[in-house]
């Protein structure tokens, strides 16, 4: 009996050394532009080409702007590591999709939608989240710039098997709650630091329930407790999702993979090394308060008490409230908010943007708050206008940008000022994330899109 981490791990472990660290064969590698330039450097130095260039796969996203992509990129830093890539992609003869290329877009986002991760794949890329593409039945992780630079040159990486733990969550999801929030909520049951060491499957009725989006935005947030990376089993919703998308099967050979994938799911009496189960029924939509995503609390609810929190996590719950400029016991609805950020490879999704426009429509945004509304794709922009959804969002008083990372991380230019407050869709708000000074308190999109109609957190349940 084996677990659907199980069964892909060994079909692709090439040998296993002395120390018990295996070989594991990657089928597919994706590069940005922030941990690869090394990578390639390293190859160069040692005169070696990738060994399988058509398992590469390159897209700018974290540095790019979100508005002007068509003319050269400002910041000379951005610029230069958006034309490194290109460059090194060129050289080596692999496939990149630089600034307003249909295809590109947030690796996380524009991989899947591209149908270049698939079920019963090993993918890795110099990205923590990159546990997303688990949501389509992989295992999927981030890696280190020397561990690139191996897969570039070998297309294999040495690993120790991580443990395998299983979440089930039981029971439908409320109306008016998202993925996100089921993400968030685990996170802040488990711990940030709770499923170190882990891989871990989703399972469960609400998370069989979940859209391929719900699932490739549960898996992101794995590495937020601690996970090495997160899988859902494959099943009809995954099969329906990749169909017809370019890098799947076509004609016979769909019929021969489907086969095999039907097989991947864990086997009934698999046993994993840890085991949670949760109630879908107690999961509210939520808001973090702190400096991290375990920092959360139902929107309704209000800040714990000192008195409510671990003796080891008091130093930097008292740290974090300081930072935020909340105090304890405050309630969160009504908290006034000056930012709102829907986009990441989080929530970039056409699903998400659906969310947001369901709620904003015929309604008009609060003029003091500044809204980031960031497709993950150029894909999801196109579809984004098919739907009408732009104008719908127009309409209400907002703009949609052009794909990036934007207000995930200061990387780029979308910076939120100091000491200013942002509702984002995105996965981390730790100190500093979106923007020196900077608050962030991580969100659904429909909390998001509550928040940018009234300028002040608000339960989006209130406004359905």
């Amino acid at each position: 009996m084996k677990t659907l981490f199980e069964k892909i791990w060994d079909a692709h472990v090439v040998d296993t050394l002395p120390d018990g660290t295996e070989q594991l064969y990657i089928d597919r590698l994706y590069c940005h532009e922030v941990t690869s330039p090394q990578a390639f450097e390293g190859l160069r130095r040692r005169g070696l080409k990738p060994f399988r260039p058509a398992q590469v796969t390159c897209l700018p996203d974290h540095n790019i702007p979100t508005l002007g992509q068509e003319k050269p990129i400002a910041d000379p830093v951005s610029k230069e590591q958006v034309d490194t890539l290109e460059r090194n992609a060129r050289a080596f003869g692999l496939d990149c999709y630089g600034l307003m290329h249909p295809k590109n877009g947030i690796v996380h986002v524009a991989g899947p939608e591209q149908g270049l991760t698939l079920p019963g794949m090993t993918l890795v890329c110099g990205d923590s989240h990159t546990s997303t593409h688990g949501a389509l039945g992989a295992i999927a992780f981030g890696i280190g710039t020397s561990e690139v630079e191996m897969v570039l040159a070998t297309q294999c990486l040495l690993q120790r098997r991580p443990k395998t733990m299983r979440i089930r969550v039981d029971g439908r999801l409320q109306r008016g709650v998202t993925a996100k929030d089921l993400a968030l909520y685990l996170i802040r049951e488990i711990g940030t630091g709770g499923a170190t060491g882990y891989f871990i499957e989703y399972a469960g009725e609400a998370v069989r329930a979940l859209s391929m989006e719900g699932r490739l935005t549960l898996c992101n947030l794995s590495i937020e407790m601690g996970a090495r990376g997160g899988l859902v089993a494959p099943d009809e919703t995954t099969f329906a999702y990749v169909r017809g998308r370019e890098g799947a099967p076509k004609g016979e050979a769909w019929e021969k993979a489907l086969a095999y994938w039907r097989t991947l799911p864990s086997d009934p009496g698999a046993e994993f090394d840890k085991e949670r189960g949760f109630r879908a029924a107690d999961i509210e939509p939520q808001i973090t308060y702190g400096t991290n995503p375990g920092m959360s609390v139902d929107i309704g609810k209000r800040i714990p008490s000192l008195d409510e929190v671990p003796l080891d996590g008091r130093a930097s719950f008292e740290k974090a409230l300081r930072y935020m400029g909340f105090r304890q016991e405050e309630d969160m609805i009504g908290k006034r908010i000056d930012y709102v950020f829907l986009g990441s490879c989080t929530n970039g999704r056409i699903e998400d943007f659906r969310a947001f426009a369901s709620l904003v429509k015929g309604r008009k945004k609060a003029p003091q708050v500044t809204a980031w509304l960031v497709p993950g794709s150029w894909a999801v922009v196109r579809q984004i206008q098919a739907e009408g959804l732009d104008r719908v969002l127009a309409e209400a008083g907002f703009e949609l940008r052009q794909p990036g990372c934007s207000a995930c991380l200061a990387m780029n230019d979308d910076k939120v000022p100091a000491g200013k407050y942002a509702v984002s869709t995105s996965n981390r708000n730790f100190e500093g994330r979106q923007g020196p000074g900077a608050r962030t308190l991580l969100a659904s999109p429909l909390v998001a899109a509550a928040a940018a109609l009234t300028g002040r957190l608000t339960d989006p349940r209130s406004l359905m």
